[in-house]
């Protein structure tokens, strides 16, 4: 009996495949808390179908920058063919009208969440390549489309949705291990330099809803904000939450959760109706600030191959 009933779950799970459409939004608003969509926007703007130069399954994890009058996203591109993720782009002269440019990164094994920021007039990029285990550092070598891998700033883990940040002095680095419970903090007196992990990292543990990064870590009003998805076991990508850290330094580390909390989240229709999981907020002026996001909704589809039948009994 139960190897009959094994069979029939694996027969469901054939005949109905649950697909999540992700895709990207621009949200504005008076802070990084407080950011919705407008009427004057057209969500989303950025789907799979904009893509032109892959067969692309969806598009998420957008980060953005601005340069000499043009906004710059770079986000996951999910490529039918290779069933990998590559880094895409596209760009805006106002940020609400956005053009598909082309894939600016790819490796050999999967890319997403392109964490894009500047430094010392130069750009670099952490995007998650925890395929590789490990965190690794890309330099625009002619930006915004040309990239080159420069080291290796951790090994040795599956790390998810690392996020960089230069705050008092001292660069940080959050990251996930585990089953998205876990969240790990490092800190480096240089961006290339030797990262060392935190005395009370893991400063997460076995927390779905509040471990995983789920946007750029962001300064605002001196002080420094972090995001986090909500990864809980059987709804990924549910929400995202943001949270002040009250204290930071090479021994301790303590953090808030803001009043607004969830930032973003299902909005029960549309393209972002189950779920949204990423945030990357930029102050335009005082008390107005635009966030590229990203959502998705689910759709089912039905049947099966011959092959997938066989594997029932084989």
């Amino acid at each position: 009996m139960s190897t009959y009933l094994s069979s029939l779950k694996k027969i469901a799970k054939i005949f109905v495949r649950r697909k999540c459409d992700w895709s990207i939004g621009i949200y504005t608003g008076e802070s990084p808390f407080k950011l919705s969509s407008q009427e004057n926007i057209k969500n989303p703007v950025l789907t799979a179908k904009d893509v032109i130069d892959v067969s692309a399954e969806f598009v998420a994890d957008p980060f953005m920058v601005y340069e000499n009058g043009t906004w710059y996203m770079f986000f996951e591109v999910m490529n039918i063919e290779t069933n990998r993720g590559e880094i895409g782009l596209a760009t805006s002269t106002d940020g609400i009208e956005w053009n598909y440019q082309k894939i600016i990164l790819r490796e050999s094994f999967h890319l997403s969440y392109p964490y894009v920021f500047k430094w010392d007039n130069s750009y670099y990029m952490v995007p998650e390549s925890n395929a590789s285990n490990s965190i690794r550092l890309y330099q625009a070598t002619d930006f915004p489309e040309q990239w080159s891998y420069l080291n290796t700033l951790i090994e040795g883990q599956n790390f998810k949705d690392s996020s960089v940040v230069y705050f008092q002095d001292k660069w940080w680095l959050f990251t996930t291990t585990g089953n998205n419970d876990f969240l790990r903090l490092y800190y480096a007196e240089s961006l290339t330099g030797k990262w060392i992990e935190h005395p009370k990292s893991p400063i997460i543990q076995r927390d779905f809803h509040i471990a995983r990064p789920g946007g750029r870590m962001t300064i605002f009003d001196n002080k420094l904000f972090r995001y986090s998805q909500d990864c809980q076991p059987f709804r990924y990508g549910n929400k995202v939450r943001a949270f002040e850290i009250t204290e930071l330094s090479t021994t301790n580390y303590s953090e808030k959760s803001v009043n607004e909390n969830p930032i973003i989240g299902a909005s029960g229709y549309g393209w972002n109706a189950d779920g949204m999981h990423n945030i990357d907020p930029h102050i335009v002026n005082k008390g107005d600030w635009i966030a590229c996001v990203d959502g998705y909704h689910s759709s089912f589809n039905f049947g099966f191959n011959s092959s997938d039948f066989e594997k029932i009994f084989s």
